[in-house]
């Protein structure tokens, strides 16, 4: 995505307030796709060939966005998700591991 944006004279642009915008733009494109279906229809939009090839397209975009987003700041995803999900495993024990939420 670096080169693709380098490329193309983009990185001027690509700051961390507009990737972090463009990303909820199309995490909201992402969202309309679902807005109205009810659970059952969400459950099966990528059984439609064309609803499948949106819900496609915006979830690369999102991924596009966040990737860049990521590489302008230095932030490691991987290592980041690595951590989110330490930090939730401790906030969110599973069930009878003796340290319930209730």
């Amino acid at each position: 995505m670096a080169e693709f944006a380098a490329a193309r004279d983009w990185r001027q642009y690509h700051t961390p307030k507009n990737l972090s915008a463009a990303l909820s733009v199309e995490a909201g494109e992402l969202v309309e796709i679902f807005q109205w279906l009810t659970p059952e229809q969400s459950a099966r939009v990528m059984a439609d060939t064309e609803s499948a090839a949106r819900v496609e397209d915006e979830v690369a975009d999102v991924l596009a966005y966040l990737l860049q987003f990521c590489d302008v700041l230095g932030v490691d995803v991987l290592a980041a998700l690595d951590a989110k999900i330490e930090r939730n495993e401790k906030r969110f024990p599973t069930p009878g591991s003796g340290h319930s939420m209730e």
